[in-house]
Parts: structure tokens; C-alpha cells; sequence
């Protein structure tokens, strides 16, 4: 019989080792950041965080507030459910790529003219990171193609980008450009210190305006549409197959919800799914994020239960706040519309 005193020391042992688990930089990075960020940190979806001018001209504390802010309506999340001590590990894992990089930054701010910022900003940033700071377009490279750029212009119109970079941090970037991305150093194109401070301050001003578009998360939205149909199981089945060509798309195929999960004889019937696509949607939809491919092709089911008949599909509304993307939000709305107009055209 284990003693008390020996069951607690094994207990607070089993909790030490858990913690230490959770607090694992690796496994957290594996779990949280890889698909984007890539396994070794050289980008994807996410930008490269090993690439080393990134490592050399960014600090701990923003690589901290970044984790627990994110970028609202960009594809970076925030991640408050994470722990004090597994966001250290995050970063200890994130700089151990580039050992004795990193910068620290004065809080102070600075004080420029930001209607010369402006006119500054219009003229050297806009053309890359967006009109007023909201940000370049698209999500970088993706794993299977690349973008125009390899890193994306971040959106410096961000709730989160201005909380978590001080006016030090983007003076020195612009200062001193990023080797291996299209910033370069606005000394060396012509501009002033001062100059620089201007841009600064016109930057800065940003987080007195409200968000920009890019910034903004669709509300909370049901996660499935459903329509009661009048029709049989069968009819609504042929119904939703015509919708879904009068809606321009193409049908693809009729399969049982279960299938290839169970044996063909022991299928259910009566849960059925039609997959159809739009090739030109897709393509657009896939350029935003690739990530929607997930819940590629589109598709519709239909239930018979206690004799009623029931045509649901997901909300492609949900997949704009799931992704944290605020350009997906046209597409997404566009896409909520036409499962609606096949669901009603179905079971009118």
C-alpha cells in the first residue's frame, strides 16, 4: 500500500511533469503555429518567424503580445487560453532558431508631423501595406504555391499590431528595412530621421481611428442552416441536385453521410450528402485562404428522421471568424447565400 505522504509526492510529481508538458515549446509550437507558420518556422500562410532580420529587429514582448492578441481580421489569431508559461515557452522555442537575436525597445513615444507622415506613408508604404495601414492582400505563401510576395505586408491599421509594436520598434524597421522581404531601409531610399518620425507618428495615430476593414471579425453566427423540406427523402435529394445547377454549380455526387466509415450494407439511408462546387468561387475562396479547402467541395444534407425531412448544410459565415480573415467575409457572405437559394429553391 502506498503511503499518503508517497501518494502526494507521486501526485505532485504526475502535476509537475504535466505542466512541464504543457509548457513544452516544441509541442506548443507544433499544436498552434506549424500549419502556418511552417515546422521550422520558415512561413507559409504565417510569416517566416526564423527568417533573421525578422528575429533581429522584433523583441520578446512583442513577440508575447502578439501571441495574446493576434491580429483581428487577419489570419493571426489570438490565443488568451494559453498560460503565462506556455506563452514563454512559445517564445524561448520561437528564438531558440536565432540564438541572441531579438532588440529591446523604449516605450516612450515619439513625436513627429503626422500629416507629413501621411503624405510619406501615401507615397513609399501604400502601394504594399494597404491604403491608411490595412494591410497587404492575400495570406503569403502557401505550401503547395507562392504569392506574389513571399511575406505579406502586415496591417498596420490593427488593433493588434499597434498594441503590441512601440513607436521605437517601427522607427528601427523602417530605419533599417528587412533583409530577404521587400522592406527596405527608408534611409537608404532618400528619407530623414525626421522624415521617419513623421511616418512614425502617422502610424501611431492610427489607434485614435476606428478599426479598419481589415480588422474586422464577422459576429458570432449559427454554425448550420437548416430548411424543413414538405418532399419525400428522395424527391428533396433530385430537388437539391437541380438547385444546385440552377444556382450555377455543378453537381458532383450523392453519398450516404456514413460512408466509408461503416460496411456499404449497414450505410443509413436516410442521411444523404450532395457535394457540388463552383470552380471560379473555389478559386477565389482558395486564394484568400487555403485553408478553406478543408471544407471543400461545398455540400448539402439531407436527414429523415420520424418522417420529417431536413436539408442543412454549414454556415460558410462561420468559416470568416474560424479563420480570422477578414477578406474572406464577401466570399463567405457570398457563398452563405447561394447554399440559402439552393436549400429554399429545394424544399419550396
Amino acid at each position: 500500500m502506498i503511503s499518503r505522504l508517497g501518494a502526494i509526492v507521486v501526485l505532485a510529481l504526475a502535476s509537475g511533469a504535466a505542466q512541464a508538458e504543457t509548457a513544452d515549446g516544441a509541442t506548443l509550437y507544433g499544436r498552434n503555429c506549424a500549419a502556418c507558420h511552417g515546422e521550422n518556422g520558415n512561413g507559409g500562410i504565417g510569416v517566416p518567424l526564423a527568417l533573421p532580420s525578422f528575429q533581429a529587429s522584433i523583441s520578446d514582448d512583442y513577440l508575447r503580445r502578439t501571441i495574446r492578441l493576434g491580429r483581428p481580421g487577419r489570419v493571426m489569431p489570438a490565443f488568451p487560453h494559453l498560460t503565462d508559461a506556455q506563452v514563454e515557452a512559445l517564445v524561448r522555442y520561437v528564438r531558440a532558431w536565432n540564438p541572441g537575436a531579438g532588440a529591446t525597445y523604449s516605450a516612450e513615444p515619439i513625436t513627429g508631423d503626422a500629416r507629413h507622415g501621411e503624405r510619406l506613408f501615401a507615397q513609399y508604404c501604400a502601394a504594399c501595406h494597404g491604403k491608411q495601414g490595412a494591410g497587404g492582400e492575400g495570406t503569403g505563401v502557401t505550401f503547395s504555391r507562392p504569392r506574389d510576395l513571399p511575406i505579406m505586408a502586415p496591417a498596420l491599421h490593427n488593433p493588434g499590431f499597434l498594441a503590441a509594436a512601440p513607436d521605437a520598434m517601427i522607427k528601427a524597421t523602417l530605419i533599417n528595412g528587412r533583409k530577404g522581404t521587400p522592406m527596405s531601409s527608408f534611409l537608404k531610399q532618400g528619407l530623414s530621421e525626421a522624415d521617419i518620425d513623421d511616418i512614425v507618428s502617422y502610424v501611431r495615430g492610427f489607434a485614435a481611428q476606428p478599426p479598419a476593414a481589415s480588422a474586422q471579425v464577422l459576429p458570432a453566427q449559427s454554425p448550420v442552416m437548416i430548411r424543413r423540406s414538405p418532399y419525400d427523402l428522395n424527391t428533396t435529394v433530385e430537388n437539391v441536385k437541380k438547385a444546385v445547377s440552377n444556382n450555377n454549380f455543378f453537381y458532383g455526387r450523392v453519398q450516404s453521410l456514413d460512408y466509408g466509415l461503416t460496411a456499404a450494407e449497414k450505410e443509413n439511408k436516410k442521411q444523404i450528402i450532395v457535394y457540388f462546387c463552383n470552380i471560379s468561387l473555389l478559386n477565389q475562396a482558395l486564394a484568400v485562404d487555403p485553408r478553406v479547402g478543408m471544407f471543400l467541395p461545398c455540400r448539402i444534407t439531407i436527414v429523415e428522421h420520424d418522417g420529417q425531412v431536413e436539408v442543412m448544410s454549414v454556415n460558410p459565415k462561420v468559416l470568416s471568424r474560424l479563420f480570422n480573415n477578414s477578406e474572406l467575409n464577401r466570399l463567405c457572405e457570398r457563398m452563405r447565400e447561394s447554399y440559402a437559394a439552393i436549400m429554399d429553391e429545394a424544399t419550396l
